[in-house]
């Protein structure tokens, strides 16, 4: 599955490009995919990283906003109540800083 930003997934919509935009719940979270010709793209932030939402209702305003009128909603393995994992990543460097002056 590949991923594309915001302003590359609008291009392939006005192209003419995209047969079928998804909103998906999966675990905590939700996030959109989109169907091309030969394989799905799911977008993405800036940063490259994939693109989620708390609320349904967000990550559909967010297709509207793209410009879609029609969206399949796919929560068959959405948790709401789940809670998602925060993992923060401490470089070694950091690590051995903090150690030294704690």
């Amino acid at each position: 599955m590949v991923t594309m930003n915001e302003k590359m997934l609008r291009a392939l919509i006005e192209a003419g490009v995209i047969k079928q935009i998804y909103v998906v719940g999966s675990g905590a979270m939700i996030y959109v995919k989109a169907d091309l010709p030969n394989e799905s793209i799911t977008a993405q932030t800036l940063q490259g990283k994939l693109k989620t939402w708390r609320t349904v209702d967000a990550a559909v305003r967010w297709v509207r906003g793209l410009g879609v009128g029609k969206a399949q909603l796919d929560i068959g393995s959405w948790q709401p109540s789940q809670k998602g994992l925060k993992i923060q990543y401490q470089p070694k460097s950091l690590r051995v800083q903090l150690k030294r002056y704690t």
